[in-house]
């Protein structure tokens, strides 16, 4: 009960620390997740819904939500696609680019603050553990 209470606590306290990052930057962790997968894509910083969808394994209704609410504030647009006249892709516009690039250096600094009572062998070690861990949900 111990080990899975301690899991419950750091899951809060993990997730509380990026949350007030994300908020900082007017995102919270599901907005933040759309935008850092369009800026890992590289240029020119766009994906078809579909690849989206397949990317982050969320629902198509959550998907389409969360492009809406994106696109309301200016991060991302919707573009016919180049390649297919029929379908669109979700760019990241420039306000977006700006917003995911500074909120990706804070979020880093953020999980640095955050796992800095261990030592970088102590992450390594404790990271390994919990792959080991992992891997026996998610097989």
């Amino acid at each position: 009960m111990k080990l899975v209470g301690r899991f419950i606590r750091l899951n809060q306290h993990l997730s509380q620390g990026m949350a007030k990052t994300f908020a900082a930057h007017g995102l919270n962790l599901a907005s933040f997740d759309v935008l850092a997968t369009l800026r890992r894509a590289g240029a020119p910083y766009a994906l078809s819904p579909n690849d989206l969808l397949a990317t982050m394994m969320v629902t198509s209704g959550t998907m389409t939500n969360r492009v809406d609410q994106l696109s309301k504030l200016g991060f991302v647009e919707r573009k016919q696609n180049p390649s297919d006249a029929r379908s669109v892709i979700i760019s990241l516009t420039e306000k977006g680019f700006a917003v995911i690039d500074s909120a990706v250096t804070d979020h880093v600094a953020t999980q640095a603050r955050l796992t800095s009572a261990l030592s970088a062998d102590e992450q390594e070690q404790l990271n390994g553990l919990l792959k080991k861990f992992l891997t026996d949900f998610e097989s």
